[in-house]
């Protein structure tokens, strides 16, 4: 069983240490949790086997049941997922950073390696997000923090009590953020669809392939 010799980083105080710290720990195959522009998530490389196991054994979750990918560009997404329609390309450009899903055919390169044939992205608003993807330069695996069947935890005291022996490293700030839903949507397609509807509008979005 492996030993987690667990870590905490306000990242209010420590914003470049913390950057540093995680860019260091998805790399090595370790997981984190930290807050995003929706609610806290966790973390890691979905292109280590041993990362996803982990999260998904520590949320009790389904092997079969993928995770989102938040990225830092429409230039990175072009790196994994087919985007076939000139009206999805401009429409993900206009709408991001933004709290919006969207699920989209991997291309085969990342099919091979994942196994997976399509994810679901998002290019998150949040400073320490778009820094730390910047920095790794790849896609991270964002996913509520909590139990399959139980709320999510926005609270990083609570997230710390719960779960500070099933992770590496606790991001987290004291700056108070609103629970917010991303909206879903599948974009596999040329006319997208709805998966999941949040804090923004589908018929919102739908306004911007026009």
């Amino acid at each position: 069983m492996e030993v987690i010799n667990f870590k905490k980083f306000n990242i209010d105080e420590q914003f470049e240490i913390s950057i540093s710290v995680a860019s260091e720990l998805f790399s090595a195959g370790k997981i984190f949790i930290y807050p995003t522009d929706t609610i806290y998530g966790i973390g890691g490389n979905p292109f280590s086997e041993s990362s996803v196991e982990r999260i998904h054994n520590i949320k009790g979750r389904n092997i079969a049941k993928p995770f989102i990918w938040l990225i830092s560009s429409v230039d990175i997404l072009l790196k994994y997922a087919e985007i076939n329609y000139e009206s999805h390309l401009n429409f993900l450009k206009n709408i991001y950073p933004a709290p919006v899903t969207v699920v989209l055919n991997l291309n085969s390169r990342t099919k091979e390696i994942t196994g997976l044939n399509s994810a679901a992205f998002r290019i998150p608003d949040n400073h320490f997000c778009n820094k730390l993807l910047t920095e790794v330069g790849m896609p991270l695996i964002s996913t509520s923090v909590n139990r399959s069947g139980k709320n999510a935890l926005n609270d990083f005291k609570q997230i710390e009590k719960e779960f500070s022996e099933d992770v590496d490293a606790l991001f987290y700030t004291k700056i108070k953020n609103i629970p917010l839903a991303s909206t879903i949507i599948d974009l596999k397609r040329e006319k997208p669809s709805l998966i999941r509807e949040g804090t923004i509008k589908f018929v919102e979005l739908l306004d911007k392939f026009n």
